[in-house]
């Protein structure tokens, strides 16, 4: 009767304890956001609203072409896996800035002022990154962007 008694005290307290673990570590993780629904991010205190770059073709072409961006607008690449991706100014038409983001959305890396004049130059982080955010040139270095700040995706739905 006592052994039982042991037995399913070890039992009870033990399963009580991988919940309190579980409401704790649920409790600092944050939202999830769909990908999909992403329409913006946050990042420096300014909003901006992004269009989605989710497969290879369309990250391949990334803003190539395109005549310009507003200071609100840009251009939020998603990658399947943290990696040390690079990026280069083929067919741009105008300077940007590059953010590299971590899994946990921080600033791992930024390139100030890609120019096209650049390429065939292809900036690359130090550190892996799992997305990455391309908005107007001049972007970090007017809203103090710097590496460890983080970012905040905000869904369109």
């Amino acid at each position: 009767m006592i052994k039982n008694f042991k037995k399913n005290y070890i039992i009870v307290g033990g399963a009580i304890l991988i919940l309190i673990l579980a409401l704790v570590n649920h409790r600092n993780t944050p939202a999830v956001v769909d990908i999909s629904s992403v329409g913006a991010v946050r990042i420096a205190g300014e909003t901006v609203n992004v269009d989605l770059a989710l497969d290879q073709s369309t990250q391949e072409r990334g803003l190539s072409g395109r005549d310009g961006l507003s200071p609100d607008q840009g251009m939020l690449f998603v990658f399947n896996s943290p990696a040390k991706y690079g990026f280069w100014m083929k067919d741009m038409n105008f300077p940007i800035d590059i953010i590299w983001l971590s899994a946990d959305k921080r600033v791992v890396y930024i390139e100030k002022s890609a120019e096209p004049a650049s390429y065939p130059e292809i900036f690359t982080p130090p550190e892996d990154a799992l997305y990455v955010l391309e908005v107007i040139s001049g972007f970090s270095e007017k809203n103090n962007l710097s590496a460890g700040d983080q970012a905040e995706f905000l869904s369109s739905k």
